[in-house]
């Protein structure tokens, strides 16, 4: 077992699957809990019950809730944050961090307002006091399959391409195979975007549509998220890989997709306040739309699946109607 010790920061249901399967490859992790009550339940159960409910701790897994003690000793830092609070708790670590600390974002999403990857609000927060290391984790992953040890694939992206080696082989194990990535932009895009097409898979699904619709809604929805990323400076192979492909298709056919999960919801007439109100986990497609509608708008990239959904979620249309807007489109080659 390697000696490096790595902070998870953030223990959502994907965080604290990260820690189980971690553990056998690291001496000490430390999951830092933004909840007290849960911090204890975990520490005196080993189990966290409200985001990944069923599934025991290792032994070398500790909650934390201070961060200063999450983060001591720390080589690894991974960011498991949701995207709203990225900016705020990098912020809070910033006096704990050091320079010789390796970062692994691996939220999905879009801040608001800046419209910056998550691994830009990393570096822009920590900039000022060292230029950090910084790599990017994404994937076609759920977190209960995770947990449990399934075959899972996922890319480790960075420009630094030693950084980014070294990360794969330190998480590399039987069940947890990661491939090496030089384009973080490409594979944030990818992984914020899929969510919002995910959404709209969703809403095929409760609508009833079949199987033709929803394979429609995927391949175009890839187009989609592949002209945002190029435009951006992406590469369109990394569209193609596990955080493109691999991951849009995960989302939007899986039943533990919390995304799809929400168009669902919506196509049977709930408000979309409502199905957040009452969901124990963010679905970050939700508040990625209006950010990738305003990024589309600064690149002058045509997104019509993600307005549509941004649509729905101002009430200006239902589902039904924003699926025929879709279908009515102006007619145009592939």
């Amino acid at each position: 077992m390697p000696t490096t010790r790595i902070a998870i920061i953030g223990a959502g249901s994907w965080g604290t699957a990260l820690a189980i399967v971690l553990a056998p490859r690291f001496e000490r992790i430390r999951l830092w809990v933004r909840e007290q009550d849960l911090a204890a339940r975990i520490t005196a159960t080993r189990v966290n019950d409200i985001f990944l409910p069923g599934f025991e701790l290792p032994s070398n897994v500790e909650p934390h809730c201070d961060l200063k003690c999450a983060l001591e000793d720390a080589v690894i830092v991974i960011g498991v944050m949701p995207s709203r609070f990225a900016r705020s708790l990098y912020t809070a670590m910033v006096p704990d961090l050091k320079p010789a600390m390796q970062f692994v974002s691996a939220t999905k999403g879009l801040e608001k307002g800046t419209l910056l990857r998550m691994s830009q609000v990393a570096r822009e927060v920590i900039s000022p006091s060292f230029p950090p290391r910084i790599a990017v984790l994404s994937g076609p992953t759920f977190a209960r399959e995770v947990a449990r040890g399934e075959p899972t694939a996922l890319v480790i992206s960075s420009e630094d391409t030693e950084l980014a080696g070294s990360i794969q082989h330190a998480f590399s194990g039987p069940t947890f195979r990661l491939y090496t990535n030089d384009d973080p932009v490409g594979v944030e895009i990818a992984a914020a975007l899929k969510n919002v097409i995910a959404i709209a898979a969703g809403v095929c699904q409760g609508l009833g549509l079949g199987s033709n619709a929803i394979a429609a809604l995927i391949t175009r929805g890839l187009a989609e998220l592949s002209r945002l990323a190029v435009s951006m400076g992406g590469k369109p192979r990394t569209l193609a890989g596990l955080a493109g492909l691999g991951d849009l298709v995960l989302t939007c056919t899986g039943d533990l997709s919390r995304n799809r999960t929400v168009g669902i919801e919506l196509a049977k007439g709930r408000k979309i306040s409502e199905i957040v109100s009452s969901m124990t986990m963010i679905a970050e497609g939700v508040e990625t739309t209006a950010a990738a509608v305003d990024l589309a708008r600064k690149y002058n990239v045509d997104l019509p699946i993600t307005q549509q959904m941004a649509s729905i979620f101002q009430n200006r249309q239902s589902p039904r109607d924003a699926i025929r807007d879709l279908m009515e489109r102006s007619l145009k080659t592939e």
